[in-house]
């Protein structure tokens, strides 16, 4: 099942303009991105494929604002990344972004329900309304049986989605996903696309997909390969080569 293309008229979330990003390596500077522009509206599925070493990673902190860019900027909800302080960004990115990454970073002393609900306690919600929210979507993601298991006691399918579940639990506008299912056979990974497409379809939540799983890619309503520190609309339906 492919994800569906959101209309033209959806809000923009997340914008990235014109974006260069460089790193000083002795005496050179290695140039990673070199004008990226990106749109990304309401309820958008997007996937970022390139080789390895093309930038990805540093793409995604910068939609993240874990990093600025040497020149242009990054805005979510209108605001660009660079106009604020360190403590500014982190108030924005918890209002508005999830992420999940390869590697589930659950905290191995708490719950899955005490992680789920831990993005809402750094918030204004009150410990009970942020458990209740938190059960709500791990019975979501299927799992409202393993409430008070720690990561240790689930599988990594299971880890993975308390990970979505966690960034999902704030209803920020969008999710940034790095290789989500890395880690995953092939069977669960068809799972986690699927529990994608019904979240999106029920929250009008965006997702950013970094991935070389080329199966999730080509579910997604846009797929971009980053080359020479671009991005680059694949044509729709056209194959893509693994990266």
């Amino acid at each position: 099942m492919n994800f569906q293309t959101q209309p033209q008229s959806q809000p923009t979330v997340l914008a990235c303009d014109n974006v260069y990003k460089s790193y000083q390596q002795g005496p050179q500077q290695l140039a990673v991105l070199q004008g990226v522009n990106l749109q990304v509206q309401a309820g958008d599925m997007l996937a970022i494929v390139g080789a390895s070493g093309s930038g990805k990673s540093t793409l995604l902190n910068m939609l993240g604002g874990l990093d600025l860019p040497c020149e242009g900027s990054v805005s979510i909800a209108g605001k660009s990344f660079n106009t604020l302080s360190e403590t500014q960004r982190g108030f924005l990115r918890q209002q508005h972004l999830g992420f999940v990454y390869q590697f589930h970073h659950l905290l191995g002393e708490f719950t899955a329900l005490e992680n789920v609900a831990m993005p809402l306690l750094l918030g204004t919600c009150s410990a009970k309304q942020a458990k209740q929210q938190a059960a709500d979507f791990l019975n979501r993601v299927g799992l409202g049986q393993r409430l008070q298991h720690k990561p240790s006691e689930l599988s990594g399918g299971e880890r993975q989605r308390v990970a979505i579940a966690r960034a999902l639990v704030a209803a920020p506008q969008c999710v940034l996903m790095d290789e989500p299912t890395g880690n995953l056979d092939q069977h669960t990974a068809d799972d986690i696309h699927q529990l994608m497409a019904e979240l999106n379809s029920s929250l009008a939540t965006s997702f950013i997909v970094v991935t070389h799983d080329m199966t999730l890619a080509r579910r997604m309503s846009k797929v971009y390969s980053l080359s020479e520190g671009q991005l680059h609309l694949q044509p729709t339906h056209s194959a893509i080569g693994a990266s």
